[in-house]
């Protein structure tokens, strides 16, 4: 169960992938811990950059990610979490996927609907 945490200074990319149709919903880092509460707990632990602290997937939403399946690649230093998604989305601007743009005629625009309103679950 280890992963090389030593290229991204102390992280590894995690992809986080619906484990039933393989959608990409979000990539996020984890650190050794987020990994070892993720292995432990079966609920994606991840490590923020910005905040400077470990968090659960869905601690504030309750759209928390559970884990039916963890990968790794080839070089040990990236993680495939495969999983169900407790929730009508993971992005924080309310859309199932955080890819919900796509490139259109060199502008980013809108590929998808909103599944729930961001307001409602975080306040603001």
């Amino acid at each position: 169960m280890t992963l090389d945490f030593t290229k991204l200074d102390g992280l590894a990319a995690c992809v986080v992938q619906d484990w039933r149709n393989q959608r990409v919903l979000m990539v996020g880092f984890m650190n050794q811990e987020a990994w070892k509460r993720t292995a432990e707990t079966g609920f994606v632990h991840f490590y923020s950059r910005s905040r400077n602290k470990l968090w659960m997937k869905g601690e504030t939403s309750g759209h928390r990610l559970v884990v039916k399946e963890l990968r790794t690649d080839c070089d040990q230093d990236a993680v495939l979490a495969l999983v169900e998604s407790l929730g009508p989305g993971v992005c924080h601007e309310g859309f199932e996927s955080c890819f919900f743009r796509k490139l259109d005629g060199g502008e980013w625009a809108s590929a998808d609907t909103q599944t729930y309103d961001p307001a409602q679950v975080y306040g603001g």
